[in-house]
């Protein structure tokens, strides 16, 4: 293996173990890890999908064999994500390299919002579904899960995945970051079936978003595969040391990280609006 593909695997390895610690999914940052490599940003955002899909798919395995996998959100979810992630994708094509870097800027600043809310969120739920809370916000007013009628529930969840597979098709993430919080916000979910749901929706989604672009020939798979099983190595790592972590630690350390990517991420948009 040359010096440049463990370079690159050592790549998807750190961006692994952020992803871990910080409880957000690789694609938010291994697009930039790819535009620092070197690639355009259309083909980062293509070939993010490789890991993307990848460290789903072993997530939704997990799961499955532990008995937590969540098949019927995860459809619901799919159904509305496969379909846009095609429509992302074509749009990704087409869009000038430097409105795709300014919006996946501000996207950065997004998911900050969302990961805010899900702490809240997370932080309102029944003891069990806690996970490390760290913010003092007032309550939100969201419906129980019992209350909320099937057929409500199967379209909430149907048009969360729209929007989460536009953005994967587009930027090249998973989009867990969006559909988390926006099924416990409308639907009333616990943290633990909401993040369960969405892994198993984004390895449809990745893989629609991968044949799309595919097509198109933005993905480099080589460098997209070696992302993809260093990034599954250092999520292991992560996720193991996030429990030492103090909260306050890794709440400032997310907010730091995404406003450090969207200013990198800004100034090579200013670089392809000058080229």
């Amino acid at each position: 293996m040359e010096i440049g593909q463990l370079l690159l695997m050592f790549l998807g390895l750190l961006t692994g173990i952020a992803s871990g610690v910080l409880g957000i999914g690789g694609g938010i940052l291994m697009v930039p890890g790819l535009l620092a490599w070197g690639l355009p940003i259309q083909q980062a955002s293509a070939t993010s999908l490789v890991a993307v899909f990848i460290n789903a798919l072993s997530g939704t395995i997990r799961n499955w064999r532990s008995g937590d996998s969540q098949p019927q959100g995860s459809v619901g979810l799919a159904i509305g994500g496969i379909s846009t992630a095609q429509l992302g994708t074509a749009v990704a094509t087409e869009i000038p390299a430097w409105a795709l870097a300014f919006s996946f800027a501000a996207l950065q600043l997004l998911t900050i919002y969302f990961m805010g809310l899900r702490r809240r969120l997370a932080q309102n739920a029944p003891p069990q579904d806690l996970q490390t809370p760290d913010l003092q916000i007032p309550d939100l007013q969201t419906p129980d899960i019992d209350s909320v009628p099937p057929w409500r529930a199967i379209a909430i969840l149907i048009s969360i995945g729209l929007l989460a597979g536009f953005l994967s098709g587009l930027f090249g993430i998973g989009g867990g970051a969006v559909m988390v919080p926006l099924q416990m916000l409308f639907v009333g979910m616990a943290i633990k079936p909401a993040i369960r749901n969405s892994l198993g929706a984004i390895m449809f989604i990745a893989l629609s978003g991968l044949i799309g672009h595919s097509t198109e020939g933005n993905v480099f798979w080589l460098e997209g595969l070696l992302l993809g099983f260093g990034g599954m190595m250092g999520a292991q790592f992560g996720s193991r040391t996030l429990p030492k972590l103090p909260d306050s630690l890794v709440n400032i350390l997310f907010r730091l990280l995404l406003l450090a990517i969207a200013g990198y991420t800004v100034a090579r948009g200013i670089e392809s609006l000058g080229g």
